[in-house]
């Protein structure tokens, strides 16, 4: 159930233009220590995968890998397999339904 909470939130922060997507612009926002929550396609590929995960333990910042990218699609309304949430209070509530 809080895993749809979550989509419905992504959706929402996307109409606000409080996300950025795609792997290059994502992983620019977590050396920038400006995005507050990224979220990785459980099937994103190895590499990417890896990546966004040793930057963001680095960075510090909270990193999910709960949704696959079919998810991550239908929530955006287009294909991505990583987000980072630029909202301090999107990316709390995110974190608390996720429970992390």
């Amino acid at each position: 159930m809080n895993k749809q909470k979550v989509l419905n939130l992504l959706g929402l922060a996307q109409r606000a233009g409080k996300l950025v997507t795609g792997e290059e612009l994502v992983t620019k926002e977590i050396q920038a220590q400006k995005a507050k929550y990224v979220f990785v396609a459980s099937d994103a590929g190895k590499n990417t995968l890896k990546k966004l995960q040793d930057k963001s333990r680095y960075y510090e910042i909270p990193l999910s890998e709960a949704f696959t990218s079919l998810e991550l699609t239908q929530a955006l309304g287009k294909p991505r397999k990583a987000i980072a949430v630029m909202d301090h209070g999107f990316a709390k509530k995110m974190g608390e339904l996720l429970n992390e």
